[in-house]
């Protein structure tokens, strides 16, 4: 009895070829690998950036404004629990937004290289 997984549906049941070094650092290199870490540096640094400086001005907010922060909106509900509420939704959106980003432009990217490199090993 074999003790090797079964291979993925629809494979050859061989594992791919490995490449050289040599051929990673020519793929890392390339202009299209370039383009490749542009399109996913594009997206996130600034949306990075956005998260933590909204990140900040809620913790701001809170140590040095905490009469506003502790304004009721209605009932219990007071403008911190509003803006606690909202990182958790910000988090989940920018998440939603990188996979929706990742699909359309940084996986046809990435399989289109890595396929090439499988080829060439």
């Amino acid at each position: 009895m074999s003790t090797e997984p079964a291979p993925p549906a629809g494979s050859t049941g061989t594992p791919p070829a490995s490449p050289s070094a040599e051929a990673f650092v020519r793929v890392q290199q390339s202009d299209e690998f370039a383009e490749l870490r542009r399109a996913q540096r594009s997206f996130a640094f600034p949306l990075t950036v956005a998260f933590i400086a909204w990140y900040l001005l809620y913790v701001l907010l809170s140590s040095y404004a905490g009469d506003f922060m502790g304004t009721k909106l209605f009932g219990n509900i007071n403008v911190a629990l509003v803006l606690g509420l909202a990182q958790f939704a910000t988090t989940f959106l920018i998440a939603w937004l990188y996979s929706r980003h990742a699909a359309a432009k940084l996986d046809p990217k990435a399989t289109a290289i890595k396929a090439r490199m499988e080829a060439g090993a």
